[in-house]
This record gives C-alpha cells, sequence and structure tokens, in this order.
C-alpha cells in the first residue's frame, strides 16, 4: 500500500513546477493524446524518449516514479501476456509454436508497447499534474479552465473542481489509513496472503468497513472546517495569486505540439515494427 504515491506533491523548483497549472492540465491532456498516437516502434521509442525528458525536468527522483507504476503491475503483466499470446502475425514471424501456442513477433511488440504507454499515462497524469502541482493551484487551474461552462450553462464549476482535487488530496491519506488497519488486523491473526482468490476477498471485509467509517468521518470533519471557515462555493470569491501565462508555458506547448506532430510523422516510417 505504501507504494501507491499517486496524488502526492513532490516539493521541487524545477521548470515543471514553476509551469502555470492551466498549461500543465492543457500539457497532460495532450501528451495522453500522443501516446495513444503513438503506432510504429519510432514513435513509441519517442515516447519514451520524451517520458525521461519530462522525468528530467521535474527534479523528481525515478525511483519515486518508477514506484507509482507498481501498484498496476498485474494489469501490465496481464494484458502484455495477453498479447502475446493472443496476437497473431504473419508466418514467417512466428517465434515459438508449441501446441497451442503461437507466439509471433507481432504480439511481442505489442506486448512491449502497452508497456510503454501505460508509463507514458502514468507521466502525463503525475508528472504534470500530481506531483508538480499543489491542490490548490489545480483546483484553481481546473477551474478557470472550465469557467466558460459556467458563464454559458450556470454549471457549478468551482464546486466540481473542489471535489477533483479533494479526490485527489485524500487518496494517499487513505493509502495509509488502509496500511494502519491492515497492520492492526495482521497483529490480531488476520492472515492476508494464503488461501484461494476468494478467501483473500473475504479476508478484506474487515479492512473496507472500517476504511469506509474513516473515510464518513474525514468528510464530516473536512464539511464543518469548511462551514467554519465561511466556506459558500465559488460565487464572490477573490484569489491571492492570480494565473498569468509566461513565456515558459508557451514554450512547453510549443514542444507538445512538436512531440504530436513528431508521433504522426513517425508512425509513417517503416522502421522495424507497425502496429
Amino acid at each position: 500500500m505504501k507504494s501507491i504515491t499517486f496524488g502526492q506533491f513532490y516539493p521541487s523548483s524545477s521548470p515543471m513546477h514553476r509551469l502555470d497549472p492551466r498549461m500543465k492540465v492543457i500539457l497532460a491532456i495532450l501528451y495522453i493524446v500522443c501516446s495513444f498516437l503513438c503506432q510504429s516502434t519510432a514513435a513509441f521509442i519517442a515516447l519514451l524518449v520524451s517520458s525521461v525528458l519530462i522525468i528530467l525536468l521535474s527534479n523528481i527522483p525515478a525511483k519515486i516514479v518508477l514506484r507509482s507504476v507498481r501498484p498496476i503491475l498485474i494489469i501490465i503483466m496481464i494484458t502484455s501476456l495477453i498479447n502475446v499470446f493472443m496476437v497473431k502475425g504473419e508466418p514467417e514471424n512466428l517465434l515459438v509454436s508449441w501446441n497451442f501456442i503461437n507466439i509471433y513477433t507481432e504480439g511481442v511488440f505489442n506486448a512491449i508497447f502497452i508497456v510503454v504507454r501505460i508509463f507514458a499515462l502514468v507521466i502525463g497524469s503525475s508528472m504534470f499534474l500530481t506531483y508538480t502541482t499543489t491542490p490548490i493551484m489545480l483546483t484553481d487551474a481546473i477551474e478557470r479552465l472550465l469557467s466558460p461552462l459556467h458563464k454559458l450553462f450556470k454549471l457549478k464549476v468551482h464546486e466540481f473542481a473542489m471535489m477533483m482535487t479533494i479526490a485527489l488530496r485524500f487518496i494517499p491519506t487513505f493509502v495509509d489509513e488502509a496500511d494502519k488497519i491492515i497492520s492492526a488486523q495482521k497483529s490480531r491473526g488476520m492472515d492476508f496472503n494464503s488461501g484461494g482468490l476468494i478467501k483473500r476477498a473475504k479476508a478484506f471485509v474487515p479492512v473496507l468497513i472500517p476504511l469506509f467509517a474513516s473515510a464518513y468521518h474525514k468528510a464530516i470533519d473536512l464539511a464543518t472546517a469548511m462551514e467554519c471557515r465561511c466556506y459558500r462555493g465559488g460565487d464572490g470569491r477573490t484569489r491571492m495569486t492570480v494565473l498569468k501565462l509566461k513565456p515558459r508555458d508557451f514554450v512547453a506547448f510549443l514542444f507538445m505540439l512538436l512531440l504530436g506532430v513528431g508521433v504522426v510523422l513517425l508512425n509513417r516510417v517503416p522502421f522495424l515494427y507497425v502496429m
């Protein structure tokens, strides 16, 4: 449970931290789109290089970034294995043939591409947002980006942004809470590691009940604290820090556009393998 780092802010003075939060939200969306546009080996290599570059620019240790991928390793492994064994290719690209098991070069490349794509999605959702942006700045950015919806359709944009930020902020809190509950249950003799899947699922019931109770009490305490501070939503609220785009924000946006154009062009290059 301690390996789950999604939703945590890593303080630093890196170029990524100094970007405008509104631009970081846009960059995260564009980066995720770029990851889904990749179809060739050359494009995925460019995506992987850009991920490493983003980590270096964020000044966040690589072990912390890799630790955020650990909770979804099982999903990555299962998806990769399905692609290795299920994707069919050309007869001349057959690598292994044993009984009903046939492994083609296309399946191996698909598995590698899925790992790179998931890694890029984690980078796009964490490096641009939670790791380098405080919850308050993220709330302000989402509200400012969605402000046209408030003017056109009278939607509660501020409340929506606040709910999203609170949800992100409390992910690490509930992870720590779940870890404490699991440790307490283990000290009472609870076994979470033995038995089949159904037995293990039943073993987590004593964890979920106090975890939901804790989440309910924290929600009540947070609502009470917000009411005591006279919080009444976004109407009439002012900001101590007014967001302003700077030249470095436009440079980062241009870099992301160039990455997207480069990925589209590299998809046409017959380099090793094309999906």
